[in-house]
C-alpha cells in the first residue's frame, strides 16, 4: 500500500471510530440524577479564555491550582483568578508538591515551575524528566503526576494514533520511546519504565495508603473502560508497547496468541460498563474529607469526560487482591469532566473540556464544584462480596415494606479482549436472587445469588424504598467479581 492510500485509509477508520463513538455517546441516559444534598456550582473562569482544565490540585490554604490544555497555569485565591505561567504544550497534569513548587506534565516532558521572587508569576521552568519520545502526534498525551508516600513520583504515556512511523496491532500505535507506558521518578530523580500495555491512562491517582491506580479508556485492547492498581514491570493489556521491553520485537509481538497476551495482562479491580457508567474516565480521587462530603468518606470519585458525570468506586480486598463496584454519582454537568480534587473545605472540583471528542455537557470547557449541604441522601453506599452473594448497605434506612427479591434484579456478563475497538457484553444472563435479607441496623441487606468469578455482575433495586418513601437517585451497580471468598474468610 502506498503512502497516500495508507493516509487515507487511516483517515477513513478514523472517522468511522468517531462517528461510532459520538453514536454511543449519544445513547447515555439523559435523566438527571444526583443525591439529595448535593448541588453543582459553576466557577466563572477568566473572560476571553479557552479555559480547558485539564490539570487541577489545592493547596492546603485551599487555592486551586489548574493547568490548561492551551498551556497556560492559574490559580484562584478568595474568588479571583491569576495567571501564573504560560508557554505549555498541552499540559494533562498539575500536582503541587510539598515545597509549595508546580509538577506539570505536559506533552514533551515533566516540568517543574515555581516562583523564585514570590511576585505570583513563575519564573523558573525546570526539566524533571523527558526521557520519552514525543513524535508531536495529537494523541500522545502525558498525564500524571501523582506521588507515593516514599516520594516517588508517577505518569503515563499515551499510545499515539494514525503516525504512519507507528508499531499498529488496532487502532492505536507506539513508534518506540515508551509510548503506552507508566513511568516513575524516583527519589534521586531518576527516570524509570514502570510498566507498559496502557493505551489511553487519562487518569492517575494516589490512594491514602500510597497506592498508585490508573484508569484507561476504552479502545483497541481495551474492552471497556476500567481502573487498575498500578504494579512495577507489568503488563497491562496493549501489546504494541512490547517494543520498548527487552525480549519482544514487532515480529515477534505480531507472533503471540490472543491467549498469550490475555494470560500476561494484569486484571482490572474495577470494570466500568462503556455509556451506563463511562466512556473515557479520568483520575480516581479518594475522598479523605473525614466526612466534610457526606457519608462516602474513603470512596473514589471519578469524572467521565464523555458522559459529563461523577461516579463512585467502591474497593475492597478479597483474598489480598482488590475489586470491587462503580456506580453513578452525579450527571448534567456542564462540559466533559476529566479531572476532579477535594479540597480542605470537602468540596469537589471539577476540570472540564470537551476537546475535539464532544461531550453530553452542551459547554466546551470549564470549571465546577460539588456541595454537600448536610443532609443525609438516600443511595446505595457500599458493597461487599459474601460467600452466598454480596452485603449491600444504604445511607439511610430501609423501608421494611419494600424488602423482598422481587424488588431486585441481577445480571451477568464478562468482556471480550481482543484488538477490536471494544466488546459488547459477552454471554449476557439473569441471575436468580433466591434471598433478601434486612438487617438489624435497617440499612444493609444481604442477597443470596449464584457467584461465578470472573464475570460483571449487576444489581438493581429500583424498587427500594427509605422509611419516608424516597427512592434512590441512582439505582444499579456494577460489582466486578475478579475472585469468590476463600474459605478461610
Amino acid at each position: 500500500m502506498n503512502f497516500i492510500l495508507r493516509k487515507v485509509v487511516l483517515c477513513l477508520t478514523s472517522t468511522t471510530l468517531l462517528a461510532s463513538f459520538y453514536a454511543t455517546a449519544a445513547q447515555a441516559p439523559k435523566h438527571e440524577y444526583k443525591p439529595d444534598g448535593y448541588s453543582i456550582v459553576t466557577i466563572e473562569t477568566p473572560e476571553d479564555e479557552r479555559f480547558h482544565v485539564t490539570g487541577l490540585d489545592s493547596d492546603s490554604n485551599g487555592v486551586i491550582w489548574v493547568a490548561t490544555r492551551f498551556g497556560d497555569v492559574w490559580y484562584y485565591k478568595n474568588e479571583q483568578w491569576f495567571k501564573f505561567a504560560q508557554g505549555l504544550h498541552e499540559p494533562t497534569g498539575l500536582l503541587v508538591d510539598s515545597d509549595g513548587s508546580l509538577l506539570v506534565s505536559q506533552k514533551p516532558e515533566l516540568t517543574r515551575i515555581s516562583d523564585s521572587n514570590n511576585d505570583g508569576v513563575a519564573d523558573v521552568y525546570e526539566i524533571v524528566v523527558d526521557d520519552w519520545s514525543f513524535n508531536d502526534n495529537y494523541h500522545e498525551f502525558h498525564f500524571g503526576p501523582v506521588k507515593d508516600k516514599q516520594g516517588n513520583l508517577y505518569g503515563t504515556l499515551n499510545l499515539s494514533h494514525n503516525n504512519p512511523d507507528a508499531f499498529t496491532m488496532g487502532a492505536m500505535g507506539s513508534p518506540g520511546g515508551f509510548r503506552g507506558f507508566a513511568y516513575q521518578v524516583n527519589k534521586e530523580g531518576e527516570f524509570v519504565p514502570y510498566a507498559w500495555g496502557l493505551r489511553s491512562p487519562a487518569g492517575l491517582g494516589t490512594s491514602p495508603d500510597g497506592e498508585v491506580f490508573y484508569t484507561d479508556n476504552q479502545g483497541d485492547w481495551v474492552p471497556t473502560s476500567k481502573m487498575h492498581l498500578l504494579k512495577k514491570d507489568k503488563f497491562y493489556g496493549h501489546p504494541v508497547s512490547l517494543v520498548d521491553v527487552e525480549g519482544y520485537t514487532r515480529e515477534s509481538i505480531k507472533q503471540m496468541s490472543l491467549k498469550q497476551l490475555e494470560e500476561m495482562s494484569e486484571t482490572p479491580v474495577v470494570w466500568i460498563p462503556h455509556v451506563e457508567v463511562a466512556n473515557s474516565p479520568g483520575n480516581p480521587e479518594w475522598d479523605t474529607t473525614e466526612g466534610k462530603f457526606g457519608p462516602f468518606s474513603g470512596q473514589i470519585f471519578i469524572g467521565d469526560q464523555t458522559q459529563s458525570n461523577i461516579f463512585r468506586v467502591m474497593l475492597e480486598e478479597v483474598n489480598g487482591q482488590y475489586q470491587g463496584a462503580v456506580i453513578n454519582f452525579m450527571n448534567k454537568f456542564q462540559s466533559g469532566n476529566v479531572r476532579t480534587e477535594f479540597d480542605v473545605n470537602g468540596q469537589l472540583w471539577i476540570g472540564q473540556t470537551a476537546r475535539g471528542w464532544g461531550s453530553q455537557g452542551d459547554k466546551p470547557f470549564g470549571l465546577q464544584k460539588v456541595v454537600w449541604d448536610g443532609s443525609t441522601p438516600f443511595e446505595l453506599y457500599d458493597i461487599k462480596l459474601t460467600k452466598t452473594g454480596f452485603r449491600i448497605s444504604f445511607t439511610d434506612s430501609l423501608s421494611a415494606e419494600s424488602v423482598s427479591k422481587e424488588n431486585l434484579r441481577a445480571q451477568s456478563w464478562h468482556y471480550h479482549y481482543s484488538s477490536n475497538y471494544g466488546s459488547p457484553k459477552m454471554d449476557l444472563e439473569t441471575l436468580p436472587i433466591s434471598n433478601v435479607t434486612l438487617l438489624k441496623d435497617g440499612k444493609t441487606l444481604d442477597v443470596v445469588l449464584p457467584l461465578v468469578p470472573g464475570k460483571i455482575i449487576q444489581i438493581d433495586f429500583a424498587g427500594l424504598r427509605d422509611k419516608s418513601g424516597r427512592a434512590t437517585s441512582v439505582d444499579k451497580v456494577y460489582y466486578t467479581l475478579n475472585q469468590l471468598l476463600a474459605e478461610a474468610q
